[in-house]
């Protein structure tokens, strides 16, 4: 690859840039998730087929995120990344004009082949920058996801007291978000292919580095998965708490994953990342114990609120380690949010099945001996030194880059 040379100073604000990027990409899914009732009822669909229709937001992500590569390869990081937050963005208003379930499935499906594109996209470029600055940025860029995904929640809630139509609330959620991820990407890393260099494949399984270092990311996603989904529906269930007190587990993980995400840089710059994975992942389990065991709220929080914590830096060292793997970065990257995306997809279903055939206890049996995983398996993270700062990226693969 060829490209400018930057400086500290331009590679510091390569950071802000991508880190707004990663803000205006979680503020999309925040402003999407507060309106799905709305979507549901717009479309004339039961529980059954939103949960259908809701798949085809995870099978477009795996569909198209080994495009990423490809398309900043033909265009440039700044411009590849640029389109690609821009039609996630404008995707937006999609789900909300959809008025039947076919039509509904078509509209999450492009949602979902967006979002990952753009994903790969502002991970591979925060990879860039992480390397460049030969410094952990990871977990504060996913930090940023999580912010902004609390932005267009808070947003998103607001409309919907409000009684908004999801069209006109998404359509200018969609505007605005635009608009400030073209100007975020204005300031991003521009890297080019050299002349001679081969365009990375359209399609291609990902490297078996990527297979190991994605599953240290699965165990976290499941774990994370289910704890959204699950966590109130447990409180509620298990322990006859109220749904106020149960919708108070849910916020305070998501709180617990947000803030830790955004000061956990230090510690791996401290620690490492083994070291932190392990230790993170320790916790976690201590957490899916307190859930397990617990006979009352407040412990149950507690251990939700631990696996918050100790899952909450995985996802992004996972991305950082895969950009350091091998001769192709983005590819290593799509192979790894692919596996990630997938246990999204699955471990809510999962833990459904297996409380339908058990109990909920059960289920959390099953996310704390995952988190064992974390412990077990961290090492594979260890990727080598960072890569020293150059012309260009590691790979004609690394485009210019999820909550």
């Amino acid at each position: 690859m060829s490209g400018v040379v930057y400086d500290q100073r331009e590679v510091r604000r390569a950071r802000y840039a991508v880190a707004a990027v990663f803000a205006v990409h979680g503020a999309v899914t925040g402003s999407f998730a507060t309106r799905v009732p709305w979507i549901q009822d717009h479309a004339s669909v039961s529980a059954g087929q939103l949960g259908f229709a809701l798949a085809f937001t995870a099978f477009g992500a795996s569909c198209s995120m080994p495009l990423a590569g490809r398309i900043t390869h033909r265009f440039g990081s700044r411009t590849a990344l640029r389109g690609l937050i821009a039609l996630w963005t404008l995707a937006l208003v999609l789900p909300a004009l959809a008025s039947n379930l076919t039509a509904l499935c078509l509209a999450m499906f492009v949602y979902g082949a967006t979002a990952g594109m753009a994903d790969v996209a502002m991970n591979a470029l925060g990879v860039e920058v992480e390397n460049r600055l030969d410094k952990s940025i990871m977990s504060g860029l996913h930090g940023m996801w999580s912010a902004g995904a609390l932005i267009g929640a808070a947003a998103g809630t607001l409309a919907a007291h409000l009684g908004a139509d999801a069209r006109l609330h998404h359509g200018l959620a969609a505007a605005v978000l635009t608009l400030l991820g073209l100007a975020a990407c204005r300031w991003v890393l521009d890297l080019q292919p050299t002349e001679d260099e081969e365009p990375p494949p359209r399609f291609a399984l990902p490297p078996r580095s990527a297979l190991l270092i994605g599953a240290v990311g699965f165990c976290a996603v499941f774990a994370e998965g289910a704890s959204l989904d699950w966590s109130a529906v447990y409180l509620r269930d298990r322990l006859d708490s109220s749904a106020a007190l149960a919708a108070a587990s849910t916020t305070g993980f998501m709180l617990t994953m947000a803030v830790a995400r955004l000061v956990g840089d230090t510690v791996v710059n401290r620690f490492g990342a083994v070291r932190t994975v392990r230790t993170g992942g320790a916790l976690a389990v201590l957490g899916g114990l307190l859930v397990v065991l617990s006979g009352h709220p407040a412990v149950a929080m507690s251990g939700f609120a631990l696996l918050g914590l100790g899952i909450a830096v995985v996802v992004p060292l996972c991305f950082a380690a895969a950009g350091r793997s091998g001769p192709n970065p983005s590819q290593a990257i799509a192979g790894v949010a692919t596996i990630t995306y997938t246990s999204g997809l699955i471990a809510p279903s999962l833990i459904g099945s297996v409380a339908q055939a058990t109990n909920l206890t059960v289920s959390f049996a099953l996310v704390t001996a995952l988190a064992v995983g974390l412990v077990t398996f961290a090492g594979v993270l260890r990727s080598g030194d960072r890569i020293s700062p150059k012309v260009g990226p590691p790979s004609a693969a690394v485009p210019g880059p999820r909550p």
